[in-house]
Formats: structure tokens, C-alpha cells, sequence
């Protein structure tokens, strides 16, 4: 065999043994990562993790999306952020006693809080404040609160504990469905419509359909609510003239740029202007006066002008693994009213999440529901973090979850760093006869 032919030849084998080595290597990657998805905790960690980056993301989101505005007719480039800190100041404490709690105190919890979000939605109808032609808010001085936002947790825990008390003797009888979860959640999604309410009803019905879909209601079934919902919607639609401009605007928003379509163009012409990595934070130019609802309902627009598509990427991607870690939940712990209720909370959280990007981004109409931990809003803030500390308190009962717990270490940085495989080993609690 000549040089040439050996000096081949030996390429070809370091070629194949580099590619070995390669293949070794991802296989060792990939194990490591089913491992870390597998892991106890995971749930734990990627719900208190995602919630508390969303968190900071929308407070640093609001100030930046509300400072002219809040500068132009409060006097303060901050007033609006001060008031999101007051809600995250609350909403985090409740966060953290809802996942202290118990499962019972949430299965209890939802009759009380149904009843009470109906008795609010009957006030709104006669006290409410009426804005842009919906009639949504009781004015209670320093805030306005929003009943129809309580009346999603509400309709959660209510009709998971119904399901799940229906389910306790085996499979649950799809016909039982109808009474009285059905009527329960046609009475509250009418209050709320008749405040002209139309997002908050869509997530309503988004709820509804997850119970219905974890209990294995037949397709028939998904097949009626859907075609009398969208009955319901077309009803509603002809009947008010600012929904029939909406859709108008939506259809065709750019031959109706200064009118139906204003807020749509507007809203993408911002995203659109931000590029791959964004203008940079706080340098919106669509948040001097251009985009109605620049902290609430179009703060999306707002983060992919100052942030750029990785920004709005990043995002979707918190949404998401938000969404798996819910699921995850409802896999992994065998109860059914955790199934149902954790099942119900992701298709809220992610649900919501998707109908605003949809409206932002012009691919849905424009319902006016908030990006859920990111838009400016208590009323929708503290019912959507009672619900993120009501999924930890479940991701505490998966397997094996309370022994990981139960683990003590150095401090909390420290478990986390141990629990991502980058620490030492977390020490155990020792039984207090050898601590003695």
C-alpha cells in the first residue's frame, strides 16, 4: 500500500473514531437532560422559576411601557410601576400561602369564592365603572377591582372538586357533566358577558373545555359547546358596534390604519421595528402616545420593540415551560382533583398567554385580555399567582417531591445549585437523637 493510500486510510479512522466520541458525547448530554426532567423537584423548580422571571420581566416591562404616559397625566414616570409593585407585593406573599396549604383548603375554597365571584359580577351590573364601552370594574377608591379575574380561579376549583368528587367511585359518566357544572359555568360566563366582557368568556370556556377533556368527555360533547360558544359569539359581536369594528380592524387593519385598525397596525409596526435583539430597554418609540394600552393589553409589543424577536422568544419559551411544568403536575400525581385543577390552571395561564400574543401579533382578533405576570393589572396579577401557588403546593406531591424537600443544606442558593448538579451533595436531616 503506497503513503498516500495509509495516511487515507488512517484519516477515515480518526474520522470515525471523532465521530464515536461525538455521538458519546450527546448520548451523555441527553441522558443527563432525562435525568434532570425526571428529577423530583423539576416541577417545583420550573413553576417557581418561570412565575418569578415572567414577574421581573412584566415589572421592568410596565415601567418602561408606562412612563410617558404616567409622566404626561400623573406627574411621575412611576406611578403605574408603583402600583404593579404594590400587586406583585402582595401577590408574591399569596403565592407563597397558597403553596403552603393543603389540598383540601383548595377544594373547599372554590365554592365560597364561586358564589362570591357571581355576587360581585351581579354589582358590577349596577355600580360598576363603565370603560370603552365595557362595564367591568368596581371602584373601590385607590383600586379598581376586576371580578370577573377571580371568577376564573373560582370556576377552576369549583368544577375540578365537583369532577373530582363525581370521579371518586371510578370513571366519571360523561352525561353527569351537565349538572351542575354546565349550568354553573353558562351563569358565570353570562355575568360576564353582560359586563361586555368577551376575552374573560373565551377563558372561561377555555377552563370549561380542559375539565371536559381531563374527565374524557366524548368529541361530541366538545363539538356542541363549541358551536353554541360560537353562536354565542357571533351574537354578541352583531349586537355591539365596537366588537364589529374590532373584527373589521382585525381582518383588514392596514386599510383601516387610522381607524378599526389603528391599535392592530400600531401594535405591529412596534413589534416588527425591534429587529432580532430589539432597540434596546426603555427605547420605544410606539410608547410616546402611538399605542393605546402600552402596559396592559399590548405590552407584548412594547417587550419586542425594546427586546427584539430573542426578547419575544424568550418569553414564549417561560410560557411554555411554564405549561409543561402544570402538566407535568397533572401527570405525575395521581389524584383526580390535582389532574383536573392543575390541567385547568395551564389551559388559563397558557391560554391567556396565547390569545394576547395571537392579538399583538394579528393572527387573533383583539379581546383585550391582559399577558398573564407581564401586563399591568392586580385584579388579573393575584388570582393568576393564587393559582401558580396552588400548582407548588401540588408539585409537592409528586413522588419522592416531600423527600427532596425534606433534604437540608447550606442554604437555599445552595439546593439549587445542588439540584442542578452543580453543587455537592445536599445533606440529610438527621434524626434529632443524633443531633443531640
Amino acid at each position: 500500500m503506497s503513503t498516500a493510500a495509509q495516511e487515507d486510510v488512517g484519516r477515515r479512522r480518526t474520522a470515525r473514531r471523532a465521530e464515536a466520541g461525538g455521538t458519546a458525547r450527546t448520548h451523555e448530554h441527553l441522558t443527563a437532560f432525562r435525568e434532570l426532567l425526571n428529577r423530583p423537584l423539576t416541577s417545583y423548580y420550573l413553576i417557581l422559576g418561570c412565575s418569578a422571571l415572567l414577574l421581573a420581566l412584566g415589572l421592568m416591562m410596565v415601567l418602561s411601557a408606562s412612563s410617558i404616559e404616567a409622566m404626561q397625566e400623573m406627574g411621575s414616570p412611576f406611578y403605574w410601576f408603583f402600583k404593579q409593585s404594590i400587586s406583585v407585593g402582595l401577590g408574591i406573599p399569596l403565592m407563597w400561602i397558597c403553596s403552603l396549604l393543603p389540598q383540601r383548603f383548595f377544594r373547599l375554597a372554590g365554592y365560597p369564592l364561586m358564589v362570591l365571584s357571581v355576587l360581585a359580577l351581579v354589582l358590577v351590573l349596577f355600580v360598576g365603572t363603565s370603560q370603552l364601552g365595557a362595564q367591568r370594574w368596581i371602584d373601590l377608591g385607590p383600586v379598581y377591582l376586576q371580578p370577573s379575574e377571580p371568577a376564573k380561579l373560582g370556576l377552576l376549583l369549583w368544577g375540578a372538586d365537583l369532577l373530582a368528587r363525581k370521579a371518586r367511585g371510578g370513571m366519571i359518566e360523561w352525561r353527569n357533566l351537565f349538572i351542575p357544572l354546565m349550568p354553573g359555568t353558562v351563569i358565570l360566563a353570562v355575568m360576564v358577558m353582560l359586563g361586555s366582557d368577551l376575552g374573560t368568556t373565551l377563558v372561561l370556556l377555555l377552563i370549561f373545555l380542559s375539565l371536559l377533556w381531563v374527565v374524557g368527555a366524548p368529541l361530541r360533547l366538545f363539538g356542541g359547546v363549541l358551536a353554541v360558544a360560537s353562536l354565542a359569539t357571533v351574537i354578541m359581536i352583531s349586537t355591539e358596534g365596537y366588537r364589529s369594528d374590532r373584527i373589521e380592524g382585525w381582518l383588514n387593519p392596514w386599510a383601516n390604519a387610522q381607524t378599526t385598525g389603528y391599535q392592530a397596525v400600531q401594535g405591529q409596526i412596534a413589534i416588527g421595528s425591534g429587529g432580532w435583539f430589539g432597540l434596546g430597554l426603555g427605547s420605544s418609540r410606539a410608547k410616546w402616545g402611538r399605542l393605546p394600552h402600552a402596559e396592559s393589553d399590548f405590552i407584548f409589543s412594547i417587550l419586542g420593540e425594546e427586546l427584539g424577536l430573542m426578547g419575544t422568544l424568550v418569553v414564549i419559551a417561560l410560557f411554555g415551560l411554564l405549561g409543561y411544568a402544570g402538566l407535568r403536575v397533572a401527570t405525575r400525581v395521581k389524584d383526580p382533583f390535582v389532574r383536573l385543577a392543575s390541567a385547568a390552571a395551564v389551559a388559563w395561564i397558557a391560554g391567556q398567554a396565547i390569545v394576547n400574543i395571537g392579538a399583538v401579533i394579528g393572527v387573533l382578533p383583539i379581546t383585550g385580555i391582559p399577558l398573564p405576570l407581564v401586563s399591568y393589572g392586580g385584579s388579573a396579577l393575584l388570582p393568576t399567582l393564587a393559582a401558580l401557588g396552588m400548582l407548588l403546593s401540588f408539585a409537592k406531591q409528586e413522588p419522592g417531591a416531600r423527600e427532596a424537600l425534606a433534604l437540608r443544606g447550606p442554604g437555599p442558593v445552595a439546593r439549587g445549585l445542588s439540584w442542578l448538579g452543580l453543587g455537592g451533595p445536599a445533606r440529610k436531616r438527621r434524626p434529632a437523637r443524633e443531633r443531640r
